[in-house]
């Protein structure tokens, strides 16, 4: 019983700085952790752990993602004076 109110107390503490965060810093935290929950589930209970570790990849994910976009937007504006 103890461990699951831990559990549950730290899964808040998460969700009330993912989300006071606000949403630029929160970005593939909400959905990496998620999956991270259910997948640290299923290997031996480790939820929260889990929800950390997605929370962390899925928020590096989409960094990645929005500086490539970012690039393939840039080279694209420069294509586009050149043709001009």
């Amino acid at each position: 019983m103890t461990l699951k109110l831990l559990s549950l107390a730290v899964a808040a503490g998460i969700g009330l700085a993912v989300f006071g965060a606000g949403q630029a810093r929160a970005v593939g935290c909400v959905s990496g952790g998620a999956a991270g929950a259910v997948a640290g589930h299923y290997a031996g209970h480790h939820a929260v752990l889990g929800a950390i570790g997605g929370c962390i990849a899925g928020h590096e994910i989409a960094k990645h993602r929005a500086e490539r976009a970012r690039e393939m937007q840039q080279t694209h504006e420069m294509k586009g004076e050149r043709s001009l």
